[in-house]
């Protein structure tokens, strides 16, 4: 995520008019417009395995799957961010034009560069989102997936897989193992 460089603020109704008629996507945050930088190719592949995998999993269900060029507001008025890959169930999200704002699950990929914000301050601003049931976080240097899920109680936690392990998302009751992540991704030694 980059800033843009012409930092002017907007209201949440003129950054999604405005973002319709730009060449690259844009995050929304407390008025200002954060440019969208490519990924790695593990990380593409990554978000692209899952996002596929989901595609199988939830086809007949009232689940939908998205990748990377779905936004999801927090609020209709934003912050507004576009995850790797996300997945709602909700009907309201059937009807959606310009953004998500009901999802069951968000998954980032992870990079050096925004691993701390995607763990840190973006996770505070999904957690308000009413019907998100796990955030998956995806290392893209290393076999790691991490799962935060809301517990019965309202407490989020956290639920690390490795090498080897079957993941379980609960959201969207999908057993899988960890390699389904990872394939075609070869990590230097």
């Amino acid at each position: 995520m980059v800033a843009s460089p012409d930092k002017k603020y907007m209201t949440p109704q003129e950054y999604l008019e405005w973002e319709e008629h730009q060449d690259m996507k844009y995050e929304y945050i407390n008025g200002e417009v954060f440019a969208m930088t490519g990924g790695t190719i593990p990380h593409t592949t990554i978000a692209l395995n899952l996002a596929s995998a989901f595609k199988s999993q939830l086809r007949g269900s009232p689940c939908r799957a998205f990748m990377a060029d779905a936004k999801v507001g927090i609020t209709e008025n934003g912050p507004f961010h576009y995850p790797d890959v996300v997945v709602s169930c909700d009907e309201r999200d059937k009807r959606a034009i310009q953004f998500l704002q009901y999802p069951c699950l968000i998954v980032e990929v992870l990079s050096p560069s925004t691993e701390a914000y995607d763990r840190g301050k973006k996770f505070i601003q999904y957690r308000h989102i009413q019907t998100l049931q796990e955030y998956v976080l995806i290392d893209a240097e290393k076999i790691s997936l991490d799962c935060f899920r809301l517990n019965d109680r309202g407490i989020w936690e956290l639920h690390p897989y490795e090498e080897g392990d079957e993941v379980h998302l609960t959201s969207v009751d999908f057993h899988f193992p960890i390699s389904l992540v990872y394939e075609d991704v070869e990590f230097e030694i």
